[in-house]
């Protein structure tokens, strides 16, 4: 399948479609729909911008490559002037005061967003279904659910009603819906792509993060959104990354590749899962390819790490959340009480789960034995990560271990639920780039690499698929 940017861009071009009638068909199939993917549908602003391109081309302007492509935004980022809900009660009348800065460089480059996209509530989901807008429903399959927390961003792709969406990814939010509705979900190296603008969940493994149909629309909009920005110390400088190079096989032949036994013997692993991801192993020796095991932590040792480190940085930043200075008050008989009703009534069961279990971490008598410990394991899986990617180039596994769940079983078991984000959230500690690629087990494959090193995993990918 080739670049549907592309394909779009040429239609616009030689006038065979215009803008207005390509943005008003697409927010005309996100109203008939009914997968409960649209928070707010962004109808004005988006046909205002549509006919500027129209009259650029019919001007004879020469258009960028993402100008009037339609795409859709997960609404924990903010796009001024219009609603940022988060998918909850707190904010859901919250208007946007400025743009983040990767959905500004979008709009830079004349791309229209059209959609603020269901999410998890604050991103505290692995299954689309904590959000006070109720459960996004699978692109493949209506009775399961659609991942999380970027579900209505990964469906909306997946059903054709954006071109492509942007994600927040955290511990595993851009690939996990990505692999359950077969389609392309990008985690790049931290810091790569400003988090200016988005919703802190868990700041120090954040990351903006696009989902598209094909590798080369991931591309392109990676390269449009990498770079450093002021506004967020963290950003790194990044070169553009070629569509040739992301093509050269022969380089990609000889990338050296890796997967954790860990992860497969498992017992927790679906017997299913782990036959599709070692047929995709051996047919990628049959390739000539070299493939080699390694050894990492348990799954389970990387789920507690990442949930402590998660839960106590989520309630640290939603402590802002009190109803004075952001978000619905609900006014009680004094202060203290206002703030207590206002943080009871207005946030999910989920995001109060996480905020209390993150003050538990951090109290006195817990942080040291808890918090700190958490930091050093991670700072071990920081290390064995540049070990590894001394010896191997590519590191493989699927993009979960359970099949996709239906609709309501994750709410009765979140234990389950997190559980579900085994095999993504060490990647998200580490800071690595990986790409969930709809290929092998039912979830989706995981393909990452090295900091800084997207140009090896789009080459691997577009080997894979090809």
């Amino acid at each position: 399948m080739g670049s549907e940017i592309q394909r779009i861009h040429q239609l616009l071009v030689e006038k065979k479609i215009s803008c207005t009638d390509l943005v008003q068909g697409k927010l005309d199939e996100l109203t008939k729909s009914t997968s409960n993917t649209s928070n707010f549908l962004l109808t004005d602003y988006a046909l205002n911008l549509a006919k500027k391109v129209d009259q650029n081309i019919a001007n004879g302007k020469e258009i960028g490559i993402l100008e009037g492509i339609p795409f859709g935004i997960k609404d924990v980022y903010l796009l001024q002037g219009s609603p940022a809900s988060g998918s909850s009660d707190f904010l859901r009348n919250y208007i946007s005061p400025y743009t983040a800065t990767a959905i500004q460089k979008l709009l830079d480059a004349g791309a229209i967003p059209i959609v603020k996209e269901n999410c998890d509530s604050f991103g505290h989901g692995s299954s689309n279904e904590n959000s006070v807008f109720g459960a996004v429903k699978n692109a493949v399959n209506e009775k399961l659910v659609a991942g999380g927390s970027s579900g209505g961003s990964a469906v909306n792709v997946a059903k054709g009603y954006t071109v492509f969406s942007i994600g927040g990814d955290t511990g595993g939010s851009v690939r996990q819906p990505a692999g359950y509705n077969k389609v392309y979900g990008l985690k790049p190296t931290y810091g790569r792509i400003s988090r200016y603008g988005i919703m802190a969940y868990a700041s120090s493994t954040d990351v903006v993060g696009p989902i598209a149909r094909t590798m080369e629309d991931i591309l392109m909009v990676l390269n449009v959104m990498s770079g450093k920005d002021y506004h967020d110390q963290t950003t790194i400088n990044s070169d553009n990354i070629s569509l040739s190079d992301c093509q050269d096989k022969e380089a990609a032949q000889k990338l050296k590749v890796g997967y954790y036994k860990s992860f497969i013997n498992n017992k927790a692993i679906e017997p299913g899962i782990k036959t599709d991801f070692m047929a995709l192993i051996e047919k990628i020796k049959g390739q000539g390819i070299e493939v080699v095991e390694l050894d990492f932590l348990d799954s389970e040792t990387l789920v507690s790490t990442y949930y402590t480190l998660a839960m106590a940085e989520t309630a640290s930043n939603l402590a802002r959340l009190d109803g004075t200075n952001y978000g619905n008050r609900i006014t009680g008989t004094n202060l203290k009480d206002t703030y207590a009703i206002t943080r009871s009534e207005n946030f999910t069961v989920e995001t109060k789960r996480r905020i209390v279990g993150g003050n538990q971490v951090l109290s006195q008598g817990h942080s040291e034995e808890i918090y700190l410990k958490a930091r050093q394991i991670r700072d071990i899986i920081t290390e064995q990560f540049e070990s590894e990617f001394e010896e191997v180039d590519i590191i493989l596994s699927p993009v979960s271990p359970n099949n996709v769940p239906e609709i309501g079983n994750s709410l009765k078991d979140p234990m389950t639920m997190y559980l579900s984000d085994a095999y993504t959230v060490g990647f998200s500690l580490g800071g690595l780039p990986t790409l969930s690629v709809p290929v092998g087990p039912s979830t989706g494959l995981q393909v990452t690499a090295a900091k800084n090193q997207e140009l090896k995993i789009l080459q691997f990918s577009n080997l894979i698929t090809a």
